[in-house]
């Protein structure tokens, strides 16, 4: 069953200026760096330093859970590829919780396992459900388009791809093309002082 708009945090206007304000201080690093895509950068943004940071985890997924409702995308389970998206869809599940609604978190393998239960994607199953695949952050777009293929081969129904910040380097237009899914996210890099 898709969940329907729920009542938001008090303050999502406060959310989002203190999760900013925590990207900023904990995850933007200036200098050289060499990007997963191979592109050269003059900074990175790594956001694991929010997505597992005590107070920041929080504010990730009343932001993201909010975001998702305001742009009416329904969905009962969220993961995408291990590891970026692992703490996004945990914080995204708990302040689902919450707001007292059930929504399941699940991880995308690199590849299917050849053993055990051979299962690509882990935790509840996705079959026949709608999903939100997550991403901290994205360059090109390839690690939540590796997760939607996961997805989709396990049956799941990908209504959209989520990200907390975008970098604004062709994730979005490449995911809608390749996936026909909605590409959303919470900041830009514009936000981040990064332009």
């Amino acid at each position: 069953m898709t969940q329907t708009s729920v009542p938001q945090t008090p303050d999502l206007a406060a959310d989002r200026a203190r999760l900013l304000e925590l990207i900023k201080d904990l995850a933007v690093v200036r200098g050289k760096v060499i990007l997963s895509s191979g592109a050269e950068a003059d900074y990175y943004i790594d956001l694991r330093r929010v997505t597992l940071h005590h107070e920041a985890s929080r504010l990730v997924g009343r932001v993201m859970l909010a975001m998702l409702d305001e742009a009416g995308i329904g969905f009962e389970a969220a993961g995408g590829l291990t590891m970026g998206a692992d703490p996004v869809a945990t914080a995204l599940m708990h302040a689902a919780a919450d707001a007292g609604r059930a929504v399941d978190a699940f991880v995308v393998r690199k590849a299917q396992k050849s053993y055990g239960m051979g299962r690509q994607v882990e935790g509840p199953d996705v079959a026949g459900r709608p999903v939100v695949v997550l991403e901290d952050t994205s360059t090109t777009g390839g690690s939540a388009l590796a997760a939607i293929e996961g997805v989709r081969n396990a049956g799941g129904q990908v209504k959209a791809v989520a990200v907390i910040v975008d970098r604004n380097t062709g994730a979005k237009e490449r995911i809608e093309q390749e996936a026909s899914v909605p590409y959303l996210f919470a900041f830009g890099k514009d936000e981040l002082g990064l332009d």
